[in-house]
């Protein structure tokens, strides 16, 4: 079986770069590209959703990203521990009519022996803002490593 490095037990320096490299993957917006880095039998909570397996992530990324309109993301570590780690994290997009929101959250991940993750538990809430409110301004794709982080926004 292929690895997704780097593997558990996690600790700071492998944790913090297993996160960067998950908000690198979601900021392409590429759900063929975000679900190689899941198990085949993966299973998630996002919000009310409950998708089992990559190919069900697969279609729910693809309509989170057909509704989610100029999305960017920010995740920052929380916590880990041997196979799991903890983030927090931020995203703002703007709907079809317009409407700019920040989503806060929270993610819960477990990883397999191979570093793919097997689960992920998500707890999010929208705030609808202005667009002059927004913070993130970089263009679409990779966060710049010069943009500040949650922590250095306020956020």
């Amino acid at each position: 079986m292929d690895e997704k490095p780097p593997l558990p037990p996690f600790d700071h320096e492998s944790a913090t770069q297993k996160v960067r490299m998950a908000e690198d993957a979601w900021n392409s917006r590429d759900p063929d590209r975000v679900v190689l880095v899941y198990t085949e039998d993966t299973r998630w909570r996002n919000r009310a959703e409950f998708p089992k397996g990559r190919e069900e992530v697969r279609q729910f990324l693809q309509r989170k990203w057909t509704r989610e309109l100029d999305y960017r993301l920010i995740k920052e570590l929380w916590a880990f521990e041997g196979n799991r780690i903890a983030v927090r994290f931020a995203y703002e997009c703007h709907d079809d009519s317009g409407q700019w929101y920040r989503s806060y959250g929270n993610e819960n991940w477990e990883f397999n022996a191979q570093g793919f993750m097997q689960r992920r538990f998500a707890s999010i809430n929208d705030l609808p803002i202005k667009a002059s409110e927004r913070l993130y301004h970089w263009p679409l794709g990779r966060r710049p490593d010069d943009h500040p982080g949650l922590t250095e926004l306020g956020l």
